[in-house]
């Protein structure tokens, strides 16, 4: 049966990066699993660094599975940061994926009834330029509803603390120039 698990259950799939969109969208995504008795599929994609033409020019065997060894914890982190644990009544499996997080949500939310949630924030064009919006290729690629969410209120109250706590000297250079 079409967006169903293996086990029957409808599944709403998640992109996690351990972002604060990322984790805003992962709230969104589990109220959903609740509303509608659904499997919660958290998936955070993951690429060599330099990207997968670099690694092929110079591949090195044992290094992909440290790479998807840190994936997998990061994806423990972003749901521990999240949730502060497991969290209760949600049916919830989290998987890695090697590949460009558009490309890799959307193969994996594959069913027409999946629903597929993703973080929609502001981005500079800088940004967009080099790294294309995630939002964009899944609304456009996937063969499900997809459920963008838009960034939390309190982001920007937290690159505004951010941005004023890197201009401010570290303690120990104040306290050397007295």
């Amino acid at each position: 049966m079409e967006g169903m698990d293996e086990a029957g259950n409808h599944r709403v799939v998640v992109g996690v990066s351990g972002s604060l969109g990322s984790i805003t969208a992962l709230h969104r995504a589990a109220a959903e699993a609740r509303r509608t008795d659904a499997v919660l599929l958290a998936v955070l994609a993951w690429q060599p660094p330099g990207g997968e033409f670099a690694y092929r020019r110079s591949p090195r065997p044992p290094l992909p599975d440290v790479w998807q060894d840190r994936a997998g914890q990061r994806l423990l982190d972003a749901l521990d940061a999240a949730f502060g644990g497991l969290p209760e009544g949600l049916r919830l499996r989290a998987m890695t994926v090697r590949g460009p997080a558009g490309r890799a949500l959307t193969l994996v939310a594959d069913r027409p009834d999946d629903v597929l949630v993703v973080g929609a924030g502001r981005r500079g064009r800088l940004r967009r330029l080099l790294h294309p919006s995630v939002a964009r290729h899944c609304l456009h690629h996937a063969v499900c509803p997809v459920l963008a969410v838009p960034r939390s209120p309190l982001h920007d109250v937290l690159e505004g603390v951010r941005r004023r706590n890197t201009w401010r000297l570290p303690l120990h250079a104040a306290t050397s120039q007295r």
